[in-house]
């Protein structure tokens, strides 16, 4: 049998990168092709410029034929942004008696979604989260299983209809067909979270470039998920502001001198810049520049410690945080979020890639890997999903027919 090629594209605030691979041995990625392109016309997760971002997916997918040899029609499309939310729903079906079939888990699945979705927006992702029996609990698989009620609490994730609608766009602008959209922790909770690590619970946190987010997975399924509106980019703005700097000149800045803890940088720590309208560089106090960035990262870190205590799942998370994305590159980051969160922290860079990994085997590049995971599952299936709603935000009777062979796959 042919192995499978999958492209995953990651579309962030920061750059633009389409991944081109063939699955080998069931599981190990093959990266044939990559296109990394800085991104223009998107701005914390949303476009902001149509024809601008359509140009900067077109060189990125241009990039990653040309390195690979495959000629791209198809992608599966990361998503973030402030336009995300979630909630939990329970769906409840009648089986009067009889063993549990998978059509009845099917049905379950939909009753769950009969939630009051506002018009203008969008379900991107139904995740079951376990199942009750008449009123047994703690259910992973009830197929086979008799009873007479049968109870799916399951994650609903959705975006504003307008938002994806937008990105489907600038996709298409570009000759891409959008497989199915994935929220980013999602995507890089799929190369960075061991087995253990999902079972006991632990805390995806994608620092990206425009948001930060963030997935709490609990007995090996999603709880909870939110999008926070601040990354990597309000710290070099700090910077920028903070030591009066082009933008461009601060990213430098950061990636070269940055830190995020104060207290391990020594006070004779110094480096030159040439700041607006000056002729002559000058000698900077790394101190001041690392004040500036943990006073934004702390921030951040902060305000994920206050989002896990909302979600009600503080107390249940041993494994801790698992950081990913560009921020998560900075020196000291890992301290910082122990400091400021209490739980254990690590950084997480994809695994199980072969190929043309050099540029990808970081942080940065796990929700662009991750992708090419979800590709996985559908491909095994032959499926070609599609994620497109019907009216009031509800996915399609058609559309979900299509997805089912595919959930055989993600339900434990």
């Amino acid at each position: 049998m042919e192995e499978p090629i999958v492209v995953g594209m990651d579309i962030g605030t920061s750059k633009i990168c389409t991944l081109v691979a063939r699955v080998e041995n069931g599981n190990t990625l093959r990266i044939l092709g990559v296109g990394i392109e800085p991104s223009q016309g998107i701005r914390k997760g949303a476009v902001t410029d149509i024809n601008l971002a359509a140009e900067c997916i077109a060189r990125s997918v241009e990039k990653a034929e040309r390195t690979s040899g495959y000629e791209i029609n198809s992608a599966l499309v990361s998503l973030a942004g402030s336009q995300v939310s979630s909630v939990n729903s329970r769906g409840v079906v009648g089986i009067s008696g009889r063993a549990i079939d998978q059509e009845d888990v099917y049905r379950a699945l939909d009753s769950a979604q009969a939630v009051a979705i506002p018009h203008n927006r969008e379900i991107i992702h139904v995740i079951q989260r376990g199942f009750i029996i008449d009123g047994q609990d703690g259910i992973r698989q009830p197929v086979g299983m008799h009873g007479f009620r049968l109870e799916v609490e399951a994650h609903i994730i959705t975006a504003a209809a307008s938002t994806v609608e937008n990105l489907r766009q600038c996709v298409s602008m570009a000759g891409i067909d959008v497989t199915q959209f994935v929220l980013n922790p999602l995507a890089a909770g799929e190369v960075v979270l061991s087995e253990t690590e999902r079972d006991m619970g632990v805390a995806v946190v994608d620092l990206g470039g425009g948001t930060t987010d963030l997935a709490i997975y609990i007995n090996g399924d999603v709880w909870h998920t939110n999008v926070l509106n601040v990354g990597g980019s309000h710290v070099t703005s700090d910077i920028a502001q903070g030591l009066r700097l082009p933008l461009d000149v601060a990213e430098e800045v950061k990636l070269q001198h940055g830190h995020a803890v104060l207290e391990d940088i020594g006070e004779d720590e110094s480096f030159n810049i040439l700041s607006f309208g000056s002729d002559q560089s000058a000698k900077v106090s790394r101190r001041e520049l690392v004040n500036i960035i943990e006073a934004r990262m702390e921030e951040i870190f902060t305000m994920v410690s206050q989002e896990i205590k909302r979600s009600g799942y503080d107390g249940m998370l041993p494994a801790g945080l698992v950081l990913t994305g560009g921020a998560s590159l900075l020196p000291g980051v890992r301290k910082l979020a122990n400091k400021v969160t209490g739980l254990p922290a690590r950084v997480g860079k994809p695994e199980k890639i072969v190929g043309l990994t050099d540029q990808i085997s970081s942080p940065a590049f796990a929700t662009s890997v991750g992708l090419l995971q979800w590709a996985i599952l559908m491909t095994e299936t032959n499926q070609i999903v599609s994620d497109r709603s019907g009216k009031n935000g509800k996915t399609t009777r058609n559309t979900w027919d299509s997805i089912r062979v595919w959930l055989d796959k993600l339900l434990p």
